[in-house]
């Protein structure tokens, strides 16, 4: 027998037992179970637990070479040491207390038997099998897996104060991982704490995507992954480079846990006064609204939102919710690409005498330069027609001009597939209706936790129109020329979610003819983008048009053409050319 065979054994039953223990520890935490069955859980965890040290041991006693302390050794250490030490809390409290204490308040064992699956998981040599699933495949499923499972978590006890429809569970569940922040039940009164925990969870992953985390947790544990792999992930992002895959994968995780760990900061900081919180309620939500905002999902444990009594004039909250989603909807690796480029503008200015930093680099991507200055002109466009069409209107009950300038750039930010509100939306003018649908219809930037047909896919199409007026062959900008493939996909995006949108107005118009129309538009254009704002109609929705809008949502968060690419991608494409002739347009 070789002498791999036993850990690798080990290695998979311990998998399996985990997997069944994060099931069981779900069950556990949303359903109140009898006490016998609790304990019985109760030894399970703790096997999973010492089936997780065994195998952890056995990786480190069967190598032949020296050990070497790395970053998993050193993660090894530690979270067998804070284990260890949460048995002995553990069991000591069990001792003073006998087996009359709930095992139900024991969170901390299920986090390490979740820990426990994420070690051994990542253990094993994660790889897309491309022959079974080609990339575009295995992202509409990872989407729809976690959409199905959050229904099913939502609609426990524990999670609702009242029960839900599986509708509603699954409209709520598809809102958080589409990033949207729709709503058909209220989030702050109707989910339980447990419950928002659920959807904040499901934001989370559903902002990054599950392959972020699956990969990365692969690379961190193995040390690298698969070539295979990264030419999936490439694919999936349309990025031609796939040296820096890895790279951008790890910057993609600390830039999200850094900005959202800064936001709640500011956050609790901004709300430190906040009448009727105590400290684990603003703690709560601080980080609610900061994983919200970074997300740009658009949920909060307000009934009323940011438009709450308590939030309306609070300017210094506005502007860190807003630079947060703003710096969310920016994209990754635009976000990474400028630190790179301030890092560099910083060296430069303070060693201006080195002649490492005299020459200037391209370092600031034609990417990054589109996406930066189209953002910054749609954010323009919106504020000055905000401030136009809503001086007199929803900016009137801000009495000072700062605080209509915060709200009016609020407003105008906020289409960008944000989502968070701090007016009545109900109230606003029908010109400012038109220039958020617009605003909501381009969405944030690419690779981003925003929706939309982005950025660069308007900015693509605006200069291509201009190229044709000008009489030119091919788009140019920046010294660069645009390849010609990205013209039509840009294109082919746009008429596609055209083309979703009308389809979800005309059904939800046939299904209930008396909804205002305007409304109606309004919502599926929020829906697509995954904005999640709405002129107060999404409770008014029939079961259909939830299912409607719930489709719209998915298909705006994976994409048209990424549905269009899982169904055609596998067909043969033959190397020819056929001779080439115009057709009449105009």
């Amino acid at each position: 027998m070789h002498p791999a065979l036993p850990y690798r054994l080990l290695n998979k039953f311990t998998i399996v037992a985990s997997i069944i223990g994060v099931a069981v520890a779900l069950v556990d935490s949303g359903f109140t179970l009898s006490t016998w069955l609790q304990h019985l859980f109760h030894i399970f965890y703790l096997a999973i637990i010492l089936l997780g040290f065994i195998a952890t041991i056995g990786r480190y006693t069967r190598r032949k070479l020296p050990l070497i302390v790395n970053k998993v050794a050193i993660f090894d250490l530690l979270t067998g040491i804070a284990i260890v030490m949460l048995l002995v809390v553990h069991f000591t409290a069990l001792w003073q207390s006998g087996l009359s204490t709930p095992v139900d308040g024991f969170i901390a064992i299920k986090v390490a038997v979740f820990v426990t699956f994420v070690r051994e998981i990542s253990d094993n040599n994660f790889s897309l099998n491309r022959a079974f699933l080609n990339p575009a495949q295995f992202f509409i499923l990872s989407f729809l897996s976690v959409v199905l499972v959050g229904a099913l978590l939502l609609m426990m006890p524990n999670a609702t104060n009242e029960p839900i429809s599986f509708v509603d569970a699954l409209f709520t569940a598809t809102s958080a991982v589409c990033v949207t922040g729709l709503i058909v039940v209220d989030t702050a009164t109707r989910f339980t704490t447990f419950g928002q925990m659920i959807i904040i969870g499901l934001i989370q992953i559903g902002g990054l995507g599950i392959l972020t985390f699956v990969t990365y947790f692969s690379y961190f544990f193995k040390g690298g992954i698969s070539y295979e792999t990264q030419l999936s992930i490439s694919e999936m992002n349309y990025s031609p480079r796939m040296g820096d895959m890895v790279t951008t994968l790890k910057s993609i995780l600390y830039v999200t846990f850094g900005v959202e760990a800064l936001a709640a900061i500011l956050i609790y900081i901004s709300i430190y006064d906040l009448p009727g919180l105590n400290l684990s309620e603003r703690l709560f939500f601080s980080v609610f609204h900061a994983v919200s905002a970074f997300c740009n999902a658009g949920f909060s444990t307000f009934s009323a939102g940011l438009y709450d009594e308590a939030l309306r004039f609070n300017y210094p909250l506005q502007l860190i919710i807003g630079a947060t989603f703003l710096f969310g909807g920016m994209g990754f690796v635009i976000v990474v690409n400028l630190l790179r480029y301030l890092r560099h503008c910083t060296q430069r200015a303070l060693y201006h005498n080195d002649p490492r930093y005299t020459y200037q680099p391209w370092l600031l991507s034609i990417n990054s330069r589109i996406t930066l200055i189209t953002s910054g002109a749609l954010l323009s466009i919106g504020l000055i027609g905000v401030m136009l069409f809503e001086y007199h209107g929803i900016l009137a009950e801000h009495s000072s001009w700062y605080g209509k300038l915060i709200a009016g750039l609020f407003t105008a930010a906020t289409p960008r597939t944000a989502g968070f509100n701090i007016a009545d939306m109900d109230a606003l003018a029908f010109p400012t209706v038109m220039l958020t649908i617009f605003l909501m219809w381009v969405g944030a930037s690419p690779n981003s936790t925003g929706g939309g047909i982005k950025t660069s896919t308007f900015a693509i199409a605006v200069l291509n129109t201009f190229s044709l007026a000008r009489g030119q062959t091919k788009v140019e900008v920046f010294k660069r020329e645009i390849a010609d493939i990205s013209i039509r996909r840009a294109f082919s995006i746009m008429w596609l979610s055209l083309l979703v949108i009308g389809t979800g107005v005309t059904l939800i118009s046939y299904d209930q003819p008396e909804l205002d129309l305007i409304k109606v538009i309004f919502e599926c254009f929020s829906a697509y983008s995954t904005v999640g704002l709405s002129l107060n109609l999404t409770a008014d929705l029939s079961t259909f048009s939830k299912l409607v809008v719930t489709a719209i949502m998915f298909v705006g968060r994976v994409g048209m053409l990424t549905i269009f690419i899982a169904l055609l991608k596998n067909m043969r494409q033959r190397n020819y050319r056929y001779p080439t002739e115009e057709i009449t347009i105009n």
